[in-house]
């Protein structure tokens, strides 16, 4: 028989889970496993809400195990470690991500691509290595393997350097693999929310000119005046997508919802590359006749691996990059998951979860 998440492991735990499609949130009693000679256990201080969190509590892709816990861009302390464990110490500023485990075998674990790795365990909503389900960060405390454990460098704060764990490395790792780091390059990026606006702030790192690609005109002076970006482009204007056909080397779209592929391929120079990172629920149409005419490529991209996503987070600390958020407390968190529908913040909730927890 199954034991109740109270009752799985001798830790005990508290969050916040969905318990069916409605998506609605309430506080959750669960456990966790005991610190092995291998694991890092932290305290949870802050957790980002990611659009898959709302995309996975409402079961939108269909996969959803209930009861759940969401969160997956986790930023605490350190507060125990494996006898194994000789690369953190107590207190130490630390993060998970989007995964808690792997293999650590495969081809791909061998290459440090451990988000691509066919049998890697997801930070929640995922079965576990011994069988049992994973929870996130909308709670107190997580333990993990020392490999997911993630360092902040200094000067990063923990809050707004939360969401560099999925939305930093989604976009830092395509435009590492596919070449997007040569200053003077022009990349698009499709979207201006929690993905497209840290977007923004790596290109500019990297010496890329860069454009905003949105339906929204109102977003144009903060793409510009706040964030960096060169200029602003209005997908629904005809005219100015018109304009500018032909002018970009890179485009990245970050776009979660169902919209059409063509007139982003229309911006593309000869041999552009169209990457694409959100996650639309339904499939999206390829236009085949602008590929082969121009020799422009479709891709996709992941989050990244272990090693690549420190590398993000130390890049974010030498260039001062951290996301925009809103911090909100846990008992917010319905609201917060109505206003993401919505595309209502800026530009990433953050749940201020040890303050939330206090008392």
């Amino acid at each position: 028989m199954a034991r109740s998440p109270e009752c799985e492991h001798p830790q005990k735990a508290f969050g916040w889970a969905a318990r069916d499609t409605s998506g609605h949130l309430s506080p959750f009693p669960f456990s966790r496993r005991e610190v092995g000679a291998d694991d890092v256990a932290l305290k949870i201080l802050f957790c980002g809400v990611c659009h898959s969190d709302l995309h996975t509590v409402k079961n939108d892709w269909g996969f959803t195990t209930y009861p759940v816990v969401p969160g997956h861009e986790i930023a605490g302390v350190v507060t125990q470690i494996g006898n194994n464990v000789k690369t953190f110490k107590v207190g130490d500023r630390v993060g998970v991500g989007v995964m808690a485990d792997s293999c650590k075998t495969c081809d791909a674990c061998e290459q440090d691509l451990e988000n691509y790795c066919p049998k890697k365990v997801f930070t929640y909503n995922s079965p576990g290595y011994d069988g049992t389900r994973t929870y996130g960060g909308y709670s107190d405390f997580v333990v993990v393997h020392k490999r997911f454990v993630l360092r902040f460098p200094e000067n990063l704060p923990l809050d707004a350097g939360a969401p560099l764990l999925c939305a930093g490395i989604t976009v830092y790792s395509p435009m590492k693999y596919y070449g997007m780091t040569e200053p003077g390059g022009h990349l698009g990026v499709a979207g201006l929310g929690g993905l497209g606006h840290v977007a923004v702030k790596i290109a500019k790192a990297f010496g890329l000119k860069v454009t905003v690609i949105s339906t929204s005109q109102k977003k144009e002076v903060e793409a510009i005046n706040r964030l960096g970006a060169d200029s602003f482009l209005v997908s629904t204007d005809s005219g100015k997508m018109k304009a500018a056909m032909k002018s970009m080397d890179f485009i990245i779209d970050t776009i979660s919802g169902v919209h059409s592929l063509l007139p982003l391929l229309g911006l593309l120079k000869l041999n552009g590359k169209l990457i694409t990172v959100g996650l639309p629920e339904k499939p999206l149409e390829l236009p085949i006749f602008p590929l082969v005419a121009e020799r422009k490529l479709v891709g996709g991209s992941d989050f990244g691996g272990i090693k690549e996503t420190q590398e993000m987070l130390e890049f974010c600390g030498k260039h001062n990059i951290s996301a925009d958020i809103e911090l909100i407390r846990l008992d917010e968190i319905n609201t917060a998951m109505e206003r993401l529908a919505k595309s209502d913040v800026k530009y990433r909730f953050v749940i201020d979860v040890a303050n939330s927890l206090r008392g």
